[in-house]
């Protein structure tokens, strides 16, 4: 049986993108997203930058994001990244120096047992 390949794409540094990007695995943004970004693992790295209504399973901000987002599963804003906007997330963890300027709504969790 073949190994299972995960997916992986880049919008590199210097890289512009406007409109809606959509795929599977994970995506790195080093450039520019302006519009509609969905997919399963986002990673917005320190020199990204991402103005888009933002739909993924797992979002890991490290440069800057603002607009709409939700994370299904978890977001992280690491120490190099700042998040404004309207954000709904099942998970939030936000690392010293981090910025977080935005509207939370957390999305429904078991409660305890």
């Amino acid at each position: 049986m073949a190994a299972k390949t995960k997916k992986f794409s880049i919008i590199d540094h210097g890289l512009t993108v406007e409109g809606t990007v959509s795929g599977q695995g994970q995506l790195v943004v080093k450039g520019t997203v302006k519009g509609r970004l969905e997919g399963e693992e986002v990673v917005i790295a320190e020199e990204g930058a991402v103005d888009a209504e933002t739909r993924a399973k797992r979002i890991t901000i490290g440069g800057r994001f603002e607009g709409q987002l939700e994370a299904t599963e978890s977001l992280t804003i690491l120490s190099t990244g700042s998040c404004s906007g309207d954000i709904t997330c099942k998970e939030l963890v936000v690392e010293a120096g981090g910025a977080l300027n935005a509207k939370v709504t957390q999305l429904n969790t078991p409660g305890p047992v």
